[in-house]
């Protein structure tokens, strides 16, 4: 296992983390950002499985969030405010008269990185100060952001995070997974499993309803596995309302760990997800536009998904959900693991 860094200009570096058995992970001190994940195929083709720039410039003013730290809040918040004791918070309208993923957040911001090997696996921690105010949120935020690849061919990212005084703050990872790869093909024919009941219900604006709905019997049932181009093409008014495909938070059952997987057959790569978040969301590049230069090739709709563990910003508006707020003297501690194996 090694570390390697490269000083790309002053202030930006890459780390890339590579483990015994050829598995890469490329990760940009701007934003956390997931450059490159590198796996092997059922061949033993090593290949990229992930979205992103070779232009690591591209990142600066990148509109999909492609492999980066979201944070305070990832999501949308309705009305871009929010209340905490009675006391009215607003935010910047960057989605319509909503705010979404903390404007320009924790994605836009250069991290502390510190490179590390333990026994068994190789790492980065970032780190990073979030000032009271900052982007409209309350109180003074201490972050940590720990990516670790290990022998297993295994992800592995810690949140830890502390606050003076109450705040919201739900963080995640908003990797584009593609499991052809090199972008050989879209992931309308991945077959995705998620351990879920119930998803919250959209509007028009993409915001939660607060209504959840029940997956049984619709193109939301992944329980047992499903092809992700039957909710592309589906005639549900929900896979409609985000541009047909899947833009929605799944709770998942309260007796499950968070397991996801993911398959692509003709690759035979595998990707299995676990986490203690309470949900995910899932998003299928419905609005990725055409014409993009990627690494590896040109971006389209259905080019990769998103499965972004963490709790929804709904709660804020909405009763019976998880909540977001983290209050003084309590401690964020969050994990998601990405285990890539091939059949």
């Amino acid at each position: 296992m090694n570390i390697e860094i490269k000083q790309l200009d002053e202030k930006w570096k890459t780390f890339i983390l590579r483990n015994d058995h050829g598995m890469e992970v490329h990760i940009l001190n701007l934003g956390g950002i997931i450059q490159k994940i590198i796996v092997p195929n059922k061949h033993g083709d090593f290949e990229n499985v992930v979205l992103g720039y070779d232009n690591y410039q591209e990142y600066r003013t990148d509109p999909y969030f492609f492999g980066a730290i979201i944070g305070r809040v990832a999501g949308r918040i309705e009305g871009a405010s929010f209340e905490i004791n009675g006391k009215k918070y607003e935010l910047e309208r960057n989605d319509a008269t909503n705010h979404l993923h903390s404007g320009e957040g924790f994605h836009r911001v250069f991290w502390d990185a510190e490179p590390f090997e333990t026994s068994n696996g190789v790492g980065v921690k970032l780190s990073y100060f979030s000032k009271d105010g900052e982007n409209g949120y309350p109180g003074n935020l201490k972050v940590n952001v720990t990516y670790v690849v290990k022998n297993d061919n295994q992800l592995v990212i810690d949140y830890l995070a502390t606050t003076d005084e109450t705040t919201p703050l739900t963080l995640t990872n908003h990797t584009y997974f593609n499991l052809s790869g090199n972008l050989k093909d879209t992931i309308e024919h991945h077959s995705v499993r998620i351990n879920s009941n119930n998803y919250l219900e959209l509007n028009n604006e993409l915001i939660p309803t607060g209504k959840m709905l029940d997956t049984k019997n619709t193109p939301f049932d992944f329980s047992r596995g499903r092809i992700l181009n039957e909710g592309i093409t589906s005639d549900s008014e929900q896979n409609k309302v985000v541009g047909n495909g899947y833009d929605h938070y799944f709770l998942f059952d309260k007796n499950e760990k968070g397991n996801i997987e993911v398959k692509d057959e003709v690759s035979g790569r595998v990707l299995k997800i676990q986490t203690n978040q309470p949900g995910v969301v899932m998003y299928t590049s419905n609005n990725l536009e055409e014409g993009c230069e990627l690494s590896g090739g040109v971006s389209k709709k259905y080019l990769g998904v998103c499965l972004e563990t963490q709790a929804s910003p709904a709660s804020l508006h909405s009763k019976g959900l998880p909540s977001i707020l983290l209050n003084k003297d309590e401690v964020y501690n969050k994990q998601t693991v990405f285990t890539f194996q091939v059949n």
